[in-house]
């Protein structure tokens, strides 16, 4: 595909390194002439210096010739204004536009970015994906990931396999026949950083990393399964009040109002105007590194530290000592991925990615074929990918063991008419099926060939 990103930053670049990285024509542009020759001499991309939005930068780029435009940059009317350029001057088909401000996407606007009007096929918010990646964390407090498939039918569960885990050492195939009635498949193992599709036959090992695909319903019987049931938070502290702090609290208030939140804010303006948008929520001016405010906030007590402020190192450094001041838990988010590396040396229970979550909203729009969902795992490594089965695919009308799947894929779940099963051996796919799946980042290219629509099809 040829496919143009507006926008260089940490978003931009790393939608642009995984999409060259795949084969892809890009071009990225940006008015920032250190930024574009940085992203020129690290990617296989093309670079052009100027405004994302002017008709003849996006001429230069090839917009006439694009399959995609993908708009990044920081600001949200710049991005909006592109995917028109790029609709009316260029017929570019596909346009996805990052929007940040959330009053750009209240329900009573969203006609706003009608075909007719400004016309956004996929709009992204990275500061709302990471925060429902840390709400559906709370809420399964015993798994590293949780990510919804299937309009939230099936769920998918990274869970770290630790002494507690009382299924170390058994194989696969045994955990159907010690618990037949648990709707849930392990298809992937992340081992001494290597991404595994491991078939039945194949142990989980301590130290493991486990991706299983369960039904929803079953999620938190699947975390008892592998020692990792937690009761609900009580007490959560959020160090940070930027956007993602903000719509954070207000979810929690709705979802979870039971438990107590407090934030920090370093910024007093920021700090007043969420204590205005909040109603239970207490509010706390000073910084996530003062020891004697986060002593005020409760921290002791709390079940759980989230730092979130736009600093790596102050989110490092308040998860490090919220630890040391007694807190059960913490969640860092890093952006830049040389510090993912040393997390757990330091004490820090977990991390978000955001890079990863935005770049896994616009895969989806990426793969060919007819992919419902796509979730990007361990910096690419491997893609767990929702699918519809069509008349024509090869998985269609036979059962899964008389298909020759080449190693690196392992299916999860099928949904047939609404109804979520682990797949068998004498699982028979029929059209319209919905299957869940991961695939190694080598064979996600033969995924989509499996769900395309050939020309028979016609």
């Amino acid at each position: 595909m040829k496919i143009i990103i507006c926008g260089a930053g940490q978003v931009g670049y790393g939608i642009a390194e995984r999409l060259a990285k795949e084969g892809n024509d890009v071009s990225v542009i940006d008015n920032s002439a250190e930024l574009v020759q940085n992203i020129q001499d690290k990617l296989d991309v093309r670079g052009y210096h100027g405004h994302g939005s002017h008709p003849d930068v996006l001429s230069a780029a090839g917009a006439d010739q694009a399959d995609m435009i993908i708009a990044v940059t920081l600001y949200d009317e710049v991005n909006m204004v592109a995917c028109q350029v790029a609709h009316s001057l260029f017929n570019v088909p596909t346009k996805i536009a990052r929007i940040r401000a959330q009053s750009y996407r209240q329900p009573h606007w969203q006609n706003l970015f009608a075909r007719q009007h400004m016309p956004i096929d996929v709009i992204i918010s990275p500061e709302t994906e990471v925060a429902n990646v840390i709400l559906r964390r709370i809420s399964l407090p015993g798994a590293r990931d949780i990510v919804p498939f299937a309009d939230d039918q099936v769920s998918m569960l990274a869970i770290d396999c630790d002494e507690d885990c009382p299924v170390i050492d058994t194989p696969l195939s045994q955990l159907s026949e010690l618990f037949p009635d648990l709707n849930a498949t392990v298809v992937g193992i992340w081992r001494d950083g290597e991404m595994i599709a491991p078939k039945s036959g194949d142990q989980i090992l301590l130290g493991d990393l486990a991706y299983v695909i369960t039904d929803k319903k079953q999620a938190r019987r699947t975390l008892g399964i592998f020692g990792k049931e937690k009761p609900e938070l009580s007490r959560l502290i959020i160090a940070g009040g930027g956007n993602i702090g903000l719509y954070l609290a207000k979810q929690m208030e709705e979802l979870m109002p039971s438990t107590k939140v407090r934030v920090i804010e370093r910024s007093r303006d920021v700090a007043v105007k969420m204590a205005d948008g909040l109603d239970k929520t207490v509010i706390l001016h000073g910084s996530a590194l003062d020891e004697q405010l986060l002593i005020e906030a409760g921290i002791a007590n709390a079940d759980l530290m989230v730092s979130i402020t736009n600093d790596d190192q102050v989110n490092i450094l308040s998860s490090v000592l919220a630890k040391k001041l007694g807190c059960a838990g913490n969640l860092a988010l890093l952006n830049n991925a040389g510090y993912h590396g040393f997390t757990k040396s330091l004490g820090i229970d977990d991390y978000i990615n955001p890079r990863s979550v935005t770049i896994s909203s616009v895969l989806q729009h990426v793969r060919r074929g007819r992919i419902r969902g796509v979730y990007s795992i361990q910096n690419g490594q491997a893609e767990i990918i929702e699918a519809e089965a069509l008349s024509t695919s090869p998985l269609v009308g036979k059962p899964l063991r008389e298909l020759d799947l080449p190693p690196g894929i392992r299916i999860g779940a099928v949904i047939h008419e609404g109804v979520v099963s682990q797949p068998t051996g004498e699982t028979i796919i029929k059209p319209t099926d919905r299957i869940i799946m991961l695939a190694l980042s080598e064979r996600v290219r033969q995924v989509e060939q499996m769900f395309r629509v050939s020309l028979e099809y016609f």
